[in-house]
């Protein structure tokens, strides 16, 4: 049924002249003045002016096809991105010429939420709908937070730093508060954490990151910053800062934990590792492996936890977007940029 694999990400700029035009895709409609973007833009600027996301993908792919030969799968493995090269209707195109008939999707999102799920779906729809009627299908992965590849990729993160009685402190995107209710963002990743901590034995907080748009708009809280100072004044003195709401070390990684979080610690007087997110680990890229297994060869859904696996495909009506989903600032996705 299915002779491809695409991998769809956000997307990223791979040079300083990316930067703005890049920005400009990720926040089309939204009325941002490029004053605003240059702002944004100088946190590129700090690491070469570009993101790391597109070459982490890469050698995510890379990774994925490996496992597959190893497993015996012959699928071609395709790469698209929702805001820059390679456009995702681009690679469709290309799949089309190459005689792909249906295509199974990885999105690098592991939550549901508007920004990470539906919108994708969406995403998909759109590419298929301008490649034309002989587009191949295009169907995606379900939701793999609870995965146990996943879950122990994240653990084998975390005990490569980890030092045991530091506070854990888990993080993901802020999205809109109002985004949050029409999905299962936050009880996911209250659920992920807690089976981690469990595994680790120390006491876990969630904080939220990479917040954007106007203030008189409620998000998720408590920001990770403020989260460092509420254990400071607990006398919490070490901190195991876990990006777990993210797949790869892209730029809310690097500038919002390795740069700001790192900071505000230090003036804290917080010792403060940071885990690394899961990337091409092993165990992580054999979950991707098993989740094409299940729709290619009826292999059994896996998952831990109490919620079983996520439906497939989504609930109808599930991951709405909400007025406040329009933000005037930084873009937000949980896949990140």
């Amino acid at each position: 049924m299915y002779d491809a694999l695409c991998v769809l990400s956000f997307g990223g700029p791979e040079g300083p002249d990316d930067v703005l035009p890049f920005l400009r895709n990720v926040t089309a409609g939204r009325n941002v003045p490029d004053s605003r973007l240059a702002v944004v833009a100088e946190q590129y600027e700090l690491f070469g002016g570009r993101s790391p996301i597109n070459h982490q993908n890469r050698a995510l792919i890379a990774a994925i096809d490996a496992e597959f030969t190893r497993a015996g799968i012959d699928l071609p493995v395709y790469f698209g991105n929702r805001n820059w090269s390679p456009y995702l209707t681009d690679t469709v195109r290309q799949m089309r010429k190459d005689g792909i008939g249906n295509a199974l999707v990885f999105v690098t999102s592991a939550f549901s939420s508007y920004s990470g799920c539906r919108q994708y779906r969406e995403d998909l729809e759109r590419a298929a709908s301008e490649v034309g009627p002989d587009a191949p299908g295009l169907h995606k992965l379900r939701l793999y937070y609870n995965h146990p590849g996943f879950i122990d990729a994240v653990v084998d993160r975390i005990m490569s730093v980890h030092h045991p009685g530091n506070r854990l402190v888990f993080t993901a995107h802020s999205i809109p508060e109002s985004m949050a209710r029409w999905c299962d963002y936050t009880p996911q990743l209250r659920e992920m954490a807690e089976l981690i901590a469990q595994r680790i034995g120390d006491r876990w907080e969630l904080a939220y990151q990479s917040r954007s748009g106007p203030p008189q708009v409620p998000w998720l809280e408590p920001d990770v910053n403020d989260q460092l100072a509420n254990l400071a004044a607990e006398g919490v003195a070490g901190v195991t800062l876990v990006p777990l709401g993210f797949i790869s070390d892209h730029m809310e990684v690097a500038f919002d934990l390795d740069v700001q979080a790192a900071e505000t610690a230090a003036a804290l007087g917080i010792d403060l590792r940071r885990a690394p997110t899961v990337g091409t680990h092993p165990s992580f890229v054999s979950a991707i492996r098993a989740l094409v297994e299940e729709k290619i060869a009826d292999a059994p859904a896996l998952w831990v936890g109490s919620a079983g696996p996520w439906p497939d495909p989504c609930p109808d009506g599930h991951c709405l977007p909400s007025p406040d989903s329009i933000s005037g600032g930084r873009p937000h996705a949980p896949s990140g940029g």
